[in-house]
């Protein structure tokens, strides 16, 4: 069946590209493919058929970039100025109300800068396509997902006179979770250290039952006064603060990163969002969708998928953030950015610490920022600058190499083709009057 729905086409793709190159075009393969896909159905006249790859051929000679165009500047105004119009606040995020995302001009700023760590990052996760629709679960793979940690789960209190932290089970909590009293446990046993602290079971039966956390070297508890006066280097109440610290922080599952997830149908699925974000653990969960599972964090697309995925999604977040705010910028300007940002096969920022900072021309660089500093750095290792770029050759106040000033225009004046010398015969001496015979003059 493949075989047969690339020869099908053969006949109207083969009718385009000779009504192209009648129009002096040469369409790519990609414009072609979607041109024939949507041509293919209309059944359209040879007289329509002229008609509509003439305006296509039209458009798409308007859409080309001229020879030697300053493709990069237009491409900073072009971001640059509707970026100005983008608003500073943030929104919530997907429609989901509990959940706040960096959006505009900051978003558009860290995207921009590189910035390996998002200012709120967030993860859409979407699962396999049998259990899309299957809310429990969605539920139990976003249990899996999100941290839970010991204070979601068990009330946590100190008791000073026996110097002791008590850790109590909350069983409507921990049924919410998904969390068992054997998986507090597990996580206090790994997670405590064992040479400060001892682990105990506390009062209660079953599920319920209380955890307590003892000093490792504190004595059995006496006379509180005899207490307080013995010399103590660290003092035991504050070893027991500590205690309760650890003991707060201490996960219990969940993949870490991740604070929250919530669940939201979209269409006919559920689909997972996350507050936080770790896509290379997330990935591993059985029952994620890998192809569709993505991060607002293009660093961590870097590291996980390759740079040609990191390029995609700076096209993509950038795309999406100036079109949340209403604002349309032709995607090849974005394409641009995200090409020279990628190009070296790291995520370069674009300033001072980054391609801006990098520029082989010492003008450019000092141009931008920190101008002594690269004037002197320069001079010292016996720099040069062949004066390439725009900025160094406006400093010095000639054509910049773009538009009519790349071009060198050099004349060569045409020679007339040889011909055989001719012999010219010189001309007869003039005959000399005779000097004897003195001119007499008129009129006399």
């Amino acid at each position: 069946m493949a075989k047969d729905e690339k020869k099908a086409p053969t006949k109207l793709s083969g009718q385009i590209v000779e009504l192209a190159a009648a129009e002096g075009v040469v369409f790519p393969p990609l414009l072609l493919q979607e041109l024939h896909d949507r041509l293919q159905n209309l059944r359209l006249e040879p007289a329509e058929l002229k008609k509509v790859v003439h305006e296509v051929a039209a458009r798409f000679g308007k859409a080309r970039v001229d020879p030697h165009e300053s493709v990069g500047i237009i491409a900073a105004q072009s971001i640059g100025e509707p970026g100005t119009q983008m608003t500073l606040r943030t929104f919530h995020y997907a429609g989901v109300a509990e959940m706040n995302v960096t959006l505009g001009l900051p978003r558009l700023i860290e995207l921009v800068d590189a910035r390996r760590v998002p200012s709120t990052p967030t993860m859409t996760v979407y699962v396999e396509r049998k259990n899309r629709t299957d809310r429990d679960a969605v539920e139990r793979i976003a249990l899996q997902i999100e941290v839970s940690t010991i204070p979601d789960v068990a009330a946590i209190g100190t008791v000073v006179e026996e110097l002791k932290v008590v850790i109590t089970p909350q069983l409507s909590l921990m049924q919410g979770r998904g969390v068992k009293r054997a998986d507090i446990e597990r996580a206090l046993t790994e997670n405590l250290d064992t040479r400060k602290f001892r682990l105990a079971n506390g009062s209660g039966s079953g599920e319920g039952r209380a955890f307590e956390i003892y000093l490792a070297e504190a004595p059995a508890p006496t006379g509180g006064k005899a207490k307080k006066e013995e010399p103590d280097e660290e003092m035991p109440f504050k070893k027991l603060l500590t205690a309760s610290e650890e003991a707060k922080q201490i996960r219990i599952k969940g993949v870490p990163g991740i604070k929250r997830a919530l669940i939201k149908k979209e269409k006919d699925e559920y689909v997972i969002y996350t507050e936080g974000s770790n896509l290379e653990d997330v990935l591993e969960i059985e029952g994620v969708d890998g192809d569709r599972t993505t991060t607002n964090s293009v660093y961590e697309i870097y590291k996980v998928f390759g740079i040609e995925a990191a390029r995609a999604a700076l096209i993509q977040e950038t795309s999406r953030t100036l079109a949340e705010q209403g604002l349309t910028v032709d995607i090849r300007h974005l394409m641009l950015v995200s090409d020279v940002m990628t190009n070296e096969g790291d995520i370069r920022a674009i300033g001072r610490h980054g391609i801006s900072g990098k520029k082989t021309s010492v003008l450019a660089r000092a141009a931008f920022e920190i101008t002594a500093a690269h004037l002197l750095r320069a001079a010292i290792t016996g720099e040069s600058d062949e004066l390439k770029g725009v900025a160094e050759n406006i400093i010095v106040g000639q054509p910049i190499t773009l538009g009519t000033g790349a071009v060198n225009l050099v004349y060569r004046p045409t020679v007339a083709p040889k011909t055989p010398p001719q012999t010219v015969e010189p001309a007869p001496p003039v005959e000399a009057a005779d000097q004897e015979e003195p001119l007499a003059p008129q009129g006399t």
